[in-house]
């Protein structure tokens, strides 16, 4: 069996498309992968860094919404998806696996024109147009809220890294503590803005750094390989330790009581599946599906949400050490986090593409 996974451009895109595949060498080391990407994404470093082989296309940008650019795709498609068939030709795929981006709708297409099955993943609320389409081409569709429109839509979750998906907050704490370089018995405050750091995240910690250390919180900030911060504290207070990127976030989950984050996709089901309680910031551009991302997991009782607009120093004062301060309210709230989380959207993933490729009949492998 070979399946071909179309997961290009971003992180959210990437991660979920390589978790899937660890899954399906898993449950079979003999399945042959192959990830479509193109030359601008990071997936050009990210699948051969995991060990998957990978084939180019062209970028194919699409509009998020229906414009007049929208007529222009199918001409700057065509070649697109003429290339991508001949991929699927020359591995011989068995199924196609979608994330979004750009290289998903090529994918989809040249699927279709081969008659090969193929799986549809959103991972956000608000899906673009490229998973829009996929999902009227196929009844295999991943979601990763149970609030999705698209159709055929079942809810999976993300598939996860699984030293995510594993993880034990409480048995690894104490690792964890130590490795960030914190005290081992302070409530743990997590900020971080995605793999580029939040300007604005940033610059409120910053502001409430002092009131957050005299409640006796401590702190363990990401604030972005491109962002500087200076912080002037009194001695005497908790660590309050500044990264600039966090290559384990297994165990800055695991040291951390509570979270101030983004609302991404992935960051919202990493969270929910490890059972630590956040207050979501959605990214005030774009679209708004970061707060849709978000509003399912809050609604569970699992974290906080504020726009960025409102989020200020007061605001942190107010609502965020309060919590942190709260043992018996951190444990409710980690407890609904966890029960709202997926940790096995790669398993039910995989179950899914043999079901397409018609290697499931009820529930048993072929």
């Amino acid at each position: 069996m070979h399946v071909v996974l179309a997961g290009g451009g971003t992180a959210g895109h990437i991660e979920p498309a390589m978790a899937l595949a660890d899954a399906l060498r898993r449950h079979d080391p003999r399945i042959g992968i192959t990830a479509l990407g193109t030359s601008r994404g990071l997936e050009t470093r990210l699948v051969p860094e995991r060990g998957y082989h990978l084939e180019l296309i062209p970028a194919v940008p699409l509009p998020r919404k229906p414009t007049a650019d929208l007529l222009t795709v199918p001409g700057r498609l065509a070649g697109t998806v003429r290339q991508t068939a001949e991929i699927l030709d020359k591995v011989k795929a068995d199924a196609v696996v979608g994330f979004g981006g750009y290289v998903a709708l090529p994918a989809y297409l040249a699927a279709r024109r081969r008659g090969i099955p193929m799986i549809v993943h959103e991972a956000n609320a608000r899906p673009g147009l490229a998973n829009r389409v996929g999902a009227r081409l196929t009844p295999y569709v991943a979601v990763s809220t149970p609030d999705s429109k698209l159709p055929h839509a079942r809810y999976v979750g993300i598939p996860l890294r699984r030293s995510i998906a594993t993880l034990d907050r409480g048995a690894k704490r104490a690792e964890a503590r130590a490795f960030f370089e914190l005290e081992p018995d302070r409530p743990t405050l997590l900020i971080f803005g995605g793999s580029q750091g939040a300007r604005r995240l940033n610059e409120v910690a910053a502001a409430t750094a002092v009131d957050i250390l005299r409640a006796g919180i401590q702190v363990l900030h990401a604030i972005g390989p491109n962002n500087e911060l200076r912080l002037d504290l009194p001695d005497g207070l908790p660590p309050y330790r500044i990264v600039p990127y966090l290559d384990r976030m297994d165990l800055a989950y695991a040291a951390a009581d509570a979270a101030l984050c983004r609302a991404g996709a992935m960051t919202c089901a990493e969270l929910a599946a490890v059972g630590l309680p956040a207050c979501f910031v959605p990214l005030p551009i774009g679209n708004g599906e970061q707060k849709l991302n978000a509003q399912p997991l809050v609604r569970a009782g699992g974290g906080l949400l504020v726009d960025d607009a409102e989020l200020t120093p007061d605001w942190l004062r107010r609502n965020l050490i309060p919590l942190l301060t709260d043992a018996e309210r951190l444990a409710a709230m980690g407890k609904a986090a966890a029960e709202f989380g997926r940790r096995d959207a790669d398993e039910e993933l995989v179950r899914m593409v043999l079901e397409a490729a018609g290697k499931v009949v009820e529930g048993e492998t072929r």
